[in-house]
């Protein structure tokens, strides 16, 4: 039989009949894959059943895709209404504003639909290294974020973190400040500058990171800009985070469909598949399944 998949982070939009700004709006908005021109079309489960056919994928968990932030609930009722209607996806990571004036209600509201799991709020992050500032507005040091955060524990949600491993350090401090709340760090920690030292940094953050025992990491979102996919790419990154934060705290997901730009479903899960084939089965069945389930709390 072949593995079993849950993909713990991707993607549907319908463009003809909901918002995204960053997809809807012109100009387009600067992207670490750099030009995305090919995502501003609607991506629909019939196009994921594509995509994923020749596996054998069990589960899945939608993360919001910056829909209008005017109506995070609508997201929600929408995949919502997907999931019934297709039986996928299985978990969904929902959209709301730790610092929105709003959040307690948001947070209510989200919590109450039967597949939300957790809650994705892209904190703010500086440009570089060199330009991190404590505390600054809408970052997770921001009081008033963290005021909002400390709502999830109440509501048994969880966070997806997607910031650059530059504010890892931070994520370490919020997770040790709200223990009983779990992190989930997006994309492997957004490892994109591949030179040595670059890669350097990023090893000591995530392993600053990994210390949290309430932090676990999806190995996701690996593209290079005008570059594709390929397994001598991105070994070591996915060998070295899961070296660090270890077996159980690890799960792939396709990212699906912004990956695309890079490399399609097949290609990025037979990379993992080759990356990991030297692992016993069991560790193989917790990083393509079974702690996207546990995790996620997929039935």
């Amino acid at each position: 039989m072949p593995i079993a998949i849950i993909d713990a982070h991707h993607h549907f939009w319908d463009l003809e009949h909901n918002y995204h700004p960053w997809l809807c709006d012109q100009p387009p908005i600067p992207f670490r894959y750099g030009d995305y021109r090919a995502l501003r079309r609607s991506y629909l489960f019939a196009d994921y059943a594509r995509d994923t056919a020749a596996f054998h994928l069990v589960g899945s968990v939608y993360v919001e895709a910056e829909w209008d932030p005017a109506d995070p609930i609508g997201e929600s009722r929408w995949i919502h209404a997907v999931a019934d209607e297709c039986g996928l996806p299985s978990a969904v990571v929902a959209q709301a504003w730790l610092d929105g004036d709003d959040v307690e209600a948001v947070l209510a509201a989200q919590a109450a639909f039967p597949r939300v799991r957790g809650i994705r709020h892209k904190p703010r992050a500086a440009s570089g290294p060199d330009t991190v500032t404590p505390g600054a507005r809408g970052s997770m040091g921001d009081a008033r974020w963290r005021r909002g955060y400390a709502l999830l524990e109440a509501h048994g949600l969880s966070f997806d973190l997607q910031t650059p491993f530059w504010h890892l350090p931070e994520a370490y401090r919020l997770a040790s400040d709200f223990p009983r709340t779990r992190i989930v760090l997006n994309h492997t920690g957004l490892p994109a500058d591949r030179s040595p030292e670059g890669l350097a940094a990023w090893r000591r953050a995530m392993g600053e990171l990994a210390r949290a025992p309430n932090v676990a990491v999806k190995i996701s979102g690996l593209g290079q800009p005008g570059e594709a996919w390929t397994v001598d790419a991105n070994r070591s990154v996915v060998l070295d985070t899961i070296d660090m934060f270890g077996v159980d705290r690890c799960m792939f997901a396709s990212n699906m469909p912004v990956d695309g730009l890079v490399g399609d479903f097949d290609t990025i899960y037979r990379g993992f598949m080759e990356i990991v084939a030297g692992f016993p089965p069991e560790e193989r069945r917790k990083l393509f399944s079974e702690n996207a389930r546990r995790i996620y709390r997929i039935g």
